[in-house]
């Protein structure tokens, strides 16, 4: 449950995962081209286009070729210019100068009122936007000076990351501000491309905007090999989506299971994104077993979590470190070794018998958005859960599903998808905060350590709070709210393209079609 940045790579929520080096290939010695169409597949449907209403990475990625946000990010993560040419910030105030020239899709120029609109919108809890707490904190309030160009925000309270927060938001223009159904099938935006054909489960149009010449960092509209359209098809098969590259019908998909060996060698480019792919969290809701501490101790307890992570990513995974995306986040360390209960299923069994959880039905629902290892690892979980004496029902869910999950429409009791994030902070609404309609925090957490540590950690700058991020990382671990068991790596792989990734998804102003 849209962190989703580097994008997560099931496609399920948030948005985000961590870059890795190119992973080699290369398409050697072809040119870039015009006039040519760029073919993305995807795992699933990406659902409402709001981008302020998705937790969904799959919508993320397609909201990145309509909209663009305040701030660009490079491969390696640094900030680049983006709606704004310039900005300046602290851990409360930040200030965006924007660039001159900018116009939606509609013809009207983009405003700072409109940009300030956007970023009050979402802080405002009333509107239950999504992107409250990850892009804006919640009670920030923007105010726009048209004259000078620019946008002041104010946060309520202290947040270590702001500026990256605030400068990633999708930025929506006037028209989608008004009417927000205008954005659940098109655009309102600045991007580069406007939807022209939407047809859900099945295949998105995008035609390119010929006027657009802004973009991230050094953009330039004249580009060789900027596609002019672009075609995102919907192909929740992976060893289909891995033909479909083969026979260069299809210029890019992402790919988490053995079919990455069949793409391999100078046709092919290969950009590499590592990921906190496997964990699973457990639903605190009043009345619920597994809001009890000692029924998750018991079950993850009963969980053999080593087998799981290499049924999970099909034996090329690692074990996972954390809840961040490893490579670009800026707090390094473990913070899972030694805080989980070690497998012993023979003291699991004993301790479930006369749990919360005997004579209850677990209801398990797992992503089932592309990862070909997560059915075979939601079957695992089922049999030693039952051979500890606790009934499961596996529940597979779509993307559009896990969506609902997030948003408190679905009933579960363990869930199996991940939330991949670059910024610890971009965890907070989800780990801790209002439940659904009213906020992110699905799983109905309330882990004092955790949101003392966080709080500690927003009154420092940057790195400055690492040491107290990772605490409160340690105490959701080591209080089994959620436990990370796998991390993978997930490329994308690209035939008759190149292009770069800006944290985890293709970035629109890098793609190049090739001769």
């Amino acid at each position: 449950m849209k962190a989703w940045r580097c994008a997560a790579a099931l496609g399920t929520l948030v948005l985000l995962a961590a870059c890795g080096d190119d992973g080699g290939g290369g398409e050697s010695g072809r040119q870039p081209v015009n006039g040519k169409t760029f073919t993305m597949a995807v795992p699933g449907d990406p659902g409402n286009l709001d981008p302020h209403f998705t937790s969904l990475s799959v919508t993320g990625q397609v909201d990145r070729f309509l909209y663009d946000s305040l701030l660009g990010f490079a491969p390696d993560g640094k900030t680049l210019p983006g709606l704004a040419e310039k900005w300046e910030s602290t851990s409360t105030t930040a200030t965006f100068t924007l660039r001159k020239g900018v116009t939606c899709a509609d013809g009207t120029p983009l405003t700072a009122a409109t940009v300030a609109k956007n970023i009050s919108f979402v802080g405002d809890p009333k509107n239950s936007s999504t992107r409250i707490g990850l892009y804006v904190p919640a009670g920030a309030k923007a105010t726009a000076d048209e004259a000078a160009g620019t946008v002041t925000v104010t946060a309520p309270a202290p947040d270590a990351f702001l500026e990256r927060n605030l400068g990633g938001l999708p930025i929506v223009c006037e028209k989608g501000l008004a009417d927000r159904t205008k954005l659940k099938q098109a655009s309102e935006g600045t991007g580069m491309y406007t939807v022209t054909e939407a047809v859900p489960d099945d295949h998105y149009t995008l035609t390119r905007r010929k006027e657009y010449a802004w973009g991230p960092g050094d953009f330039q509209a004249d580009t060789v090999g900027l596609p002019d359209k672009v075609v995102i098809r919907v192909i929740p098969n992976e060893t289909t989506t891995a033909n479909l590259v083969l026979s260069g019908e299809v210029n890019v998909a992402r790919f988490t299971g053995p079919d990455t060996a069949r793409l391999q060698g100078d046709q092919f480019l290969k950009r590499d994104v590592l990921a906190p792919t496997g964990e699973i969290w457990f639903n605190q809701k009043a009345g619920l077993p597994t809001a009890d501490l000692k029924v998750r101790e018991a079950l993850v307890q009963s969980l053999d979590l080593g087998q799981m992570q290499q049924v999970f990513t099909s034996g090329r995974g690692t074990a996972a470190t954390g809840l961040v995306a490893p490579a670009l986040t800026p707090c390094k360390g473990d913070n899972v070794a030694g805080n989980l209960p070690a497998f012993d299923a023979a003291a699991g069994k004993a301790a479930l018998a006369g749990s919360a959880a005997a004579g209850k039905k677990l209801v398990v629902a797992w992503g089932a958005t592309g990862n070909p290892g997560a059915q075979a690892a939601a079957e695992l979980l089922q049999q030693q859960w039952q051979a500890a004496g606790v009934q499961v029902e596996l529940k597979s869910v779509t993307t559009t599903q896990v969506g609902q999950i997030a948003a408190g429409q679905l009933a579960w009791d363990v869930a199996m998808f991940p939330i991949g994030v670059t910024l610890p902070s971009q965890l907070v609404p989800f780990l801790s905060g209002p439940t659904p309609p009213d906020g992110a925090n699905f799983g109905s957490f309330d882990n004092k350590d955790y949101q003392a540590a966080v709080a500690e950690a927003q009154k420092l700058t940057g790195e400055a709070g690492c040491d107290k991020w990772n605490a409160a990382e340690k105490a959701v671990v080591s209080n089994l709210d959620l436990v990370p068991f796998a991390n993978s790596n997930a490329p994308s792989i690209g035939n008759g393209a190149e292009f770069d990734l800006s944290e985890g998804d293709v970035d629109p102003s890098s793609i190049r079609m090739l001769g």
